[in-house]
């Protein structure tokens, strides 16, 4: 088990916001299945990440700029959620060309929580079936996505969870996912404008 992503190297995007618990432990969970991970972000310095939204918690050093990174170097991508992180993510042109990019790869991508609302504005969900935070289930329906209310979904190599209670069974699936490697590329969506 402890080998099963060696030679992976696994991007986390991420911004000031993200959800402490739902980074910290899928990360923990990849690296101690043998992955190499950067964290990505809008900026080079630090993020801000925080404990039930609105309770700071620790800050943490981002590996490289969205902006400077390649998706080719990546063998997978973790979109942790927070409310606050995803909505920055989604308005920058870079993060979502980036997740379109390893989606039009056919590389696994795990989100969490808020995380799929990087998804939805990235075209990604159109014809999908996934799972998020009760509160962003109407966007994604209107994305054109299928929505269930289950601990762990995964539909082609996209993994999503709703919460951090979840997360057990969401890093078990994101490790297996990543594992397997490059999946069906789906066609809709993922248009870049």
């Amino acid at each position: 088990m402890a080998d099963q992503l060696n030679n992976k190297k696994i991007a986390f995007l991420a911004a000031d916001g993200v959800e402490q618990v739902e980074l910290e432990q899928a990360r923990e969970a990849v690296e101690q299945a043998g992955a190499t991970v950067e964290l990505l972000s809008l900026d080079d310095a630090e993020i801000q990440a925080m404990n039930s939204d609105i309770n700071p918690a620790d800050k943490f050093s981002v590996d490289k700029k969205v902006a400077d990174a390649s998706p080719d170097d990546y063998d997978g991508l973790v979109l942790p959620g927070g409310t606050v992180n995803p909505d920055n993510l989604r308005v920058d042109e870079d993060a979502i060309g980036f997740v379109q990019e390893i989606a039009r790869a056919g590389k696994p991508i795990g989100a969490i929580c808020h995380g799929p609302w990087t998804l939805v504005e990235a075209d990604l969900v159109r014809g999908r079936t996934l799972t998020s935070y009760p509160s962003i289930r109407t966007d994604i329906r209107n994305a054109g996505g299928n929505v269930l209310d289950e601990e762990v979904v995964v539909d082609e190599g996209l993994v999503t969870s709703r919460n951090p209670g979840d997360l057990p069974a969401f890093c078990d699936k994101i490790v297996e996912e990543f594992a397997e490697g490059v999946h069906q590329v789906h066609d809709e969506g993922a248009t870049v404008s």
